[in-house]
């Protein structure tokens, strides 16, 4: 129904709209994804200032129209989560994780869980922790988001040990039997496999080898991209296609 209603968010996106307003994606706690025009944004005077850049969370009037679009009224700036923007590898994959989120929730969809897991995923970023954030955060989202990988056995056979590669169809791990038989499965050594678990299951700032984590990064991206059906561009500057 229309009408006036308050609830906080992190940005995920905007886009220009006409000369002086903005589009703005934002992913809300109480409402999910949400998108809105933020009037006069884009003017030098705007009352908006820097609150509505992306990665900001931000306490929201907004006013809900009878179209697909709301209106933004009012803005108040909870965390700027500056430090994600000013540094390259944290603003690759704070897009990352941006990206995710708009590509695998529905619009006006509640979910808490999500908004939970983006606030958790930018505070590490922000507190420097960027190694592994991107692929337990698509692990983690994909989780809870009805993708949930199979990490402990074979997703073929059930066998749980000589696991061997991922398979991004089959959603999950396959051993070294299983494995051949599937063309669209990942090779990955075994300490590959048990950090995909570790990634599932721990914080936000688990540690790890960088190389490790490119490649645990890969498979989930092509696991990501396969159930979605749509490519995820962000991901592509965090590692290679």
């Amino acid at each position: 129904m229309p009408g006036l209603y308050r609830d906080e968010g992190v940005v995920l996106k905007t886009i220009k709209l006409g000369e002086s307003d903005r589009i703005v994606t934002i992913f809300t706690r109480g409402g999910g994804k949400v998108r809105a025009v933020a009037k006069g944004v884009r003017k030098t005077k705007s009352r908006f200032g820097a609150r509505l850049e992306p990665f900001s969370r931000v306490d929201l009037m907004v006013h809900r129209g009878k179209g697909a679009l709301d209106t933004i009224t009012q803005a108040h700036l909870l965390s700027s989560f500056e430090e994600i923007r000013s540094d390259y590898d944290r603003l690759t994959a704070g897009a990352a994780v941006a990206e995710l989120v708009e590509k695998v929730t529905e619009e006006r969809e509640r979910s808490f869980s999500t908004y939970s897991l983006l606030l958790a995923a930018l505070e590490a970023l922000a507190a420097g922790r960027v190694e592994n954030v991107v692929p337990a955060f698509v692990v983690k989202l994909l989780s809870i988001s009805g993708y949930h990988p199979q990490l402990r056995a074979c997703v073929s056979c059930g066998r749980t040990d000589a696991l061997a590669g991922f398979s991004p169809a089959s959603g999950g791990v396959v051993c070294e039997g299983c494995g051949p038989h599937d063309p669209g499965a990942r090779r990955l050594p075994p300490d590959r496999i048990t950090l995909m678990g570790e990634l599932l299951d721990a914080d936000f700032g688990h540690p790890g080898d960088p190389g490790a984590a490119a490649e645990v990064t890969i498979a989930f991206k092509a696991y990501a991209e396969y159930h979605l059906e749509r490519p995820l561009k962000s991901l592509r500057f965090v590692v290679p296609a």
